[in-house]
């Protein structure tokens, strides 16, 4: 018998579903160029003040949230693939999952990362926030490199989106509605998750927003 469990917090949704906006505005405004580029590097920021976020609630938000909670090692990799690793055992992140969120988000900051010393070589109209800050040569190189690791970035995105396809079709799991809702449907024995309380995701917010406008402003 299975019932639907909560399982991610509201931040955690919040998170993933402004970072889905934020890429696609990205995505869109990058392609476009011109004066779209302006647009471009305001995504590019949103996102970094939300992978600052991210990072602060993977060590102290809800449990499902927590790297330390979903990052599972080759054993636990080994026994999901041999459909051994029940679902009470895996509430969150199944340990290949965990695998695509590190890596989607070490690509993404990279990707803006190399973003903030990029240098607009058509117009100089509109560089990174940083990009004054290096050598114009390497900020010509950090370009080249923040255009490369798009590529990959899109690549993880669609494997990304293929396995919650697969993942809907096979075990009958709808994973865009349990972001939506935060509930998934798990066995009889369903763990009780412990959730962190909205106040300090405010202020993980709060200081991921002010260290974000610290390295703008004063590097």
């Amino acid at each position: 018998m299975t019932h639907g469990v909560r399982v991610w917090d509201v931040p955690t949704r919040l998170f993933h579903w402004l970072l889905v906006a934020e890429f696609a505005g990205m995505w869109y405004s990058g392609k476009q160029g011109g004066d779209l580029l302006e647009y471009h590097i305001w995504c590019g920021i949103g996102v970094a003040g939300l992978l600052l976020f991210r990072l602060l609630w993977g060590f102290v938000g809800s449990e499902t949230a927590r790297f330390a909670s979903f990052v599972r090692g080759p054993r636990a990799i080994a026994r999901y693939l041999k459909g051994e690793l029940p679902e009470h055992e895996q509430p969150g992140h199944n340990p290949l999952g965990a695998l695509m969120v590190l890596a989607l988000l070490a690509v993404l900051l990279f990707q803006v990362g190399t973003g903030l010393f990029a240098a607009d070589v058509d117009s100089y109209l509109y560089d990174g926030p940083l990009a004054a800050r290096v050598d114009s040569s390497l900020a010509e190189t950090l370009t080249s490199w923040h255009k490369l690791s798009f590529n990959l970035l899109l690549g993880l995105v669609g494997l990304h989106v293929l396995a919650i396809v697969v993942y809907r079709l096979v075990k009958r799991q709808n994973l865009v509605r349990a972001m939506l809702t935060g509930r998934k449907p798990l066995g009889a024995k369903a763990p009780n998750l412990h959730f962190a309380s909205p106040v300090l995701a405010v202020l993980m917010a709060m200081l991921s927003a002010g260290g974000l406008y610290l390295l703008l402003s004063r590097v």
